[in-house]
């Protein structure tokens, strides 16, 4: 099979679209930048591709909320086209910003009646994160995190707050697998030996991660496209760095997935 295509979402704020682009296309894939307006003017175009990704950054310098007004573009004019993406069983990522954008818009985690089952607010520190962080995955459900138990990236956000509507709803979500990353352990200050509190937000449960229902979109919080090489790995001088950056797999995972 010829290898599958990527949308990078691109929007007035985006500063993470080329790193995550060479991640793809690291792992086999052919990547695209699109600019949020194409996509306004012709939807039709997501068509093309196999794997929509919408990366980290400041979507329209946050205003409002992070991942809020580009949340609210695809909600009010790109919900078909979301829609038609997941029921052809295509892929969705959101990565930081991208997470918030999925959850605000109601991608990842579909309203029900009472409205938004989720959201990502403020860091329980009150300021921006920028760290790197041990993460756990759990369960089996996420196809981005197949095969995978543990990676070590950075975080670098001021809303990553994980908080589900009420605890009867944190619980359904638990239940159902779809809590799929978690931040654990201890990781590394900013000189590379202070340890921190292993959650660097305040999430319910330690979530850094979230699937919906069919484990094909994911959001998170953690940077992954950030860990690809060995030499990203903040202390691979010191012979810390593996064979490959610890997020290249997730991005292998998403092209092996149309090729399996």
């Amino acid at each position: 099979m010829p290898a599958p295509r990527v949308l990078v979402l691109r929007a007035p704020g985006t500063n993470c679209d080329h790193e995550t682009a060479y991640a793809f296309q690291q792992a086999g894939a052919v990547a695209e930048l699109v600019h949020i307006n194409r996509l306004l003017e012709n939807p039709s175009i997501a068509g093309r591709f196999q794997i929509l990704c919408v990366p980290g950054g400041f979507s329209y310098g946050d205003d409002v909320a992070a991942g809020r007004i580009l949340g609210n573009q695809i909600r009010h004019h790109l919900r078909d086209m979301c829609a038609e993406f997941k029921q052809a069983q295509k892929l969705i990522l959101g990565i930081c910003n991208g997470f918030q954008v999925l959850i605000k818009s109601g991608v990842l985690l579909e309203d029900d009646s009472l409205g938004p089952i989720a959201t990502l607010g403020w860091n329980d520190t009150g300021r921006y994160e920028d760290r790197w962080v041990n993460l756990a995955v759990h369960g089996d459900r996420c196809v981005f995190l197949k095969g995978i138990q543990s990676m070590y990236v950075p975080v670098a956000h001021a809303e990553g707050k994980f908080t589900a509507r009420d605890s009867a709803m944190l619980d359904r979500l638990d239940r159902q697998g779809q809590l799929v990353l978690r931040y654990t352990g201890a990781g590394a200050g900013a000189d590379g030996q202070v340890p921190f509190p292993h959650n660097p937000n305040g999430s319910q449960r330690n979530v850094a991660g979230v699937c919906d229902s069919t484990g094909r979109v994911l959001g998170l919080m953690p940077h992954p496209e950030r860990h690809i090489d060995p030499t990203q790995h903040p202390r691979w001088t010191r012979g810390e760095g593996q064979s490959q950056g610890a997020g290249l797999a997730m991005f292998q995972n998403a092209v092996n997935y149309f090729r399996d």
